[in-house]
Formats: C-alpha cells, structure tokens, sequence
C-alpha cells in the first residue's frame, strides 16, 4: 500500500477542522504533562524527572505515560 501525501490546500475544509483539533488537542495534553512535571518536587516522580521531561516529546504516548506511570500516588 502506498500512501499519498497531501498538501493543506487539497484537504477538505472537515479534514482541516479534524488535524487542527486533534494538534490542539495533542499540544495540550503535552503541556499539561509539562506543568504537571515542573510543580513536582523530585521524589513526587517515578525516575528521574530529565527522564520524564523527553519521554512527554513522544506525541501521545508520553505525556499519557507519565500521567499513567510517572507520577508517586499517594
């Protein structure tokens, strides 16, 4: 199977809505992981938070993965 690439001016106007929605939705996800990351003390942190800091960079599994796993529970 070979994918075909698309410019932004080729996708229809509900495509366009659907990518700007799920990067919004994607960007805030990773900067909450960040805020949640930087207000935490070290020892609130499963590993080391530098650890943390480039996992949150992988798209959604990141940040969904520290909020899973990186943060201690209480």
């Amino acid at each position: 199977m070979h994918l075909q690439h698309q410019r932004w001016s080729d996708l229809s106007a509900r495509r366009r809505v659907g990518v700007v929605v799920v990067s919004a939705a994607q960007l805030a996800l990773t900067a909450a992981a960040y805020r949640d990351l930087a207000r935490r003390d070290a020892d609130e942190v499963n590993g080391p938070k530098a650890a943390w800091a480039l996992a949150i960079l992988v798209n959604w599994v990141g940040p969904l993965t520290y909020f899973a796993k990186g943060r201690v529970r209480s």
